[in-house]
């Protein structure tokens, strides 16, 4: 991988991780297109995985400290609240990720395919969330929060956007859209950061054991860094004003293509 396709992808996840059109859909695609596989392209996705999350922490340090100096005061209040809403949400994903996970790398990893029905799955979610009309309700709960940790959960699937999935669920059960762009982005933070520790923890991502130039993957990741940084402030921004159909329409069309393209080669 040179450092130009490693900025190109890191652009691409970064951007995708918080639009609602899906970052692994959207760097399997990207992959295919450069001819990456196996150890390379796993070694390239924790290295721009692991600067979103970062990408996060930077945008959101306001509220996760807020959040930190509330829990720490040992009391129940709005911020300890807030966290245990938060760890419930990561509680279907974590039982997915650690029990299921190969299983479902084994019958969804494979092909483009599948990524293309799972965009045009994303769309649909989006367009619901667009037009339905439930009560709105001041808070997330702890039934929300578990609601939208499994459509976090049903994320995994290649294609199916997660931001766009927890957001579609958060807005379809009625919660205000300034705050569940915020939870949406803010539930992924330990669950991304852990697999991608686990997967270190196996060994065999260096540069020479995964064939990825250093120099590749420091473009990458601060391409996903700045990339995920604009991008993060910007769908918050965009989930206040309601501009979700438009994705749901690049999502259509993403998914129409990748599919007739697809069976085009087979």
């Amino acid at each position: 991988m040179g450092w130009l396709e490693a900025l190109i992808l890191g652009l691409i996840q970064g951007f995708t991780e918080y639009l609602p059109v899906s970052s692994s859909g959207h760097l399997a695609i990207g992959a295919a297109l450069f001819g990456l596989e196996g150890e390379e392209n796993l070694t390239f996705a924790i290295a721009v995985h692991a600067a979103t999350v970062l990408s996060t922490v930077v945008i959101l340090w306001q509220e996760i400290a807020w959040i930190a100096k509330g829990t720490f005061k040992l009391r129940w209040n709005d911020e300890t609240r807030y966290a245990v809403n938060l760890v419930v949400s990561m509680i279907p994903v974590g039982v997915v990720g650690i029990c299921f996970k190969d299983e479902v790398a084994a019958v969804f990893g494979g092909g483009l395919l599948v990524v293309g029905w799972m965009l045009l799955a994303t769309a649909l979610l989006l367009t619901f969330s667009c037009y339905a009309k439930p009560r709105p309700k001041e808070n997330i709960s702890v039934r929300d929060a578990f609601i939208i940790g499994l459509a976090q959960a049903c994320a995994v699937l290649p294609g199916l956007s997660r931001s766009g999935t927890t957001i579609a669920a958060g807005l379809l059960l009625g919660n205000k859209k300034e705050s569940i762009a915020q939870f949406s982005f803010l539930m992924v933070l330990v669950p991304i950061a852990g697999e991608a520790l686990l997967d270190l923890l196996k060994g065999g991502f260096g540069p020479a054991q995964s064939g990825i130039p250093t120099l590749s993957l420091i473009v990458g990741f601060m391409a996903a860094f700045v990339s995920g940084c604009i991008a993060c402030r910007w769908m918050i921004n965009l989930v206040k004003k309601g501009k979700l159909i438009y994705f749901a329409l690049y999502c259509a069309l993403a998914g129409i293509l990748t599919i007739g393209l697809t069976l085009l080669q087979q």
